[in-house]
């Protein structure tokens, strides 16, 4: 029946990440996943060397929190379905992620137009771009989350890429 969560998949909550080089959105699903809903903004921690940057800790504890069942990341192809340098850095971040979050799946998600989208919604909201930029980021995850929940109950599959651990490469 249209709106029930696809049977086939385990209960639980579903996060999105919209990675850029500052700022990292986070949206979640309730446990049926149905609907996606803010979460935060975290700063983008992009110290080198670190072993577990601060944004992946804090996005490891909200998927631990919410007992979360898979993490979808934006992958930010061209309108062409190429990929350029920001895919090739929200790879990486979702390589980073699905080593601090084992065994909880990490699939990439096609996310071209999500900010676009986010700047108009938040816009015709009545946010002004100044207020909005603190906020678009959630609204972002929020736009990639949904389109993958959709997308599982359409398919009654996980959406999107997984992203395969090769060894055992945990920090």
């Amino acid at each position: 029946m249209p709106g029930e969560a696809p049977t086939s998949l385990p209960r639980g909550a579903r996060l999105a990440v919209d990675v850029g080089t500052v700022r990292v959105g986070l949206a979640a699903s309730d446990p049926d996943g149905l609907v996606a809903t803010p979460v935060e903004t975290l700063a983008r921690d992009a110290r080198a060397g670190a072993a577990v940057p601060a944004d992946v800790a804090r996005l490891a504890a909200e998927v631990d929190e919410r007992g979360a069942q898979v993490v979808y990341v934006g992958l930010p192809r061209h309108l062409s379905g190429s990929e350029g340098s920001a895919a090739e850095d929200a790879r990486a971040y979702a390589a980073k992620v699905a080593r601090v979050i084992a065994p909880v799946p990490v699939f990439l998600v096609d996310e071209r137009m999500t900010t676009v989208s986010a700047h108009q919604a938040l816009h015709a909201a009545g946010r002004g771009s100044r207020r909005h930029r603190s906020v678009v980021d959630q609204a972002a995850a929020v736009i990639i989350l949904q389109s993958a929940l959709d997308g599982e109950r359409g398919a009654g599959a996980r959406a999107g890429e997984r992203v395969h651990l090769t060894g055992d490469q945990r920090p």
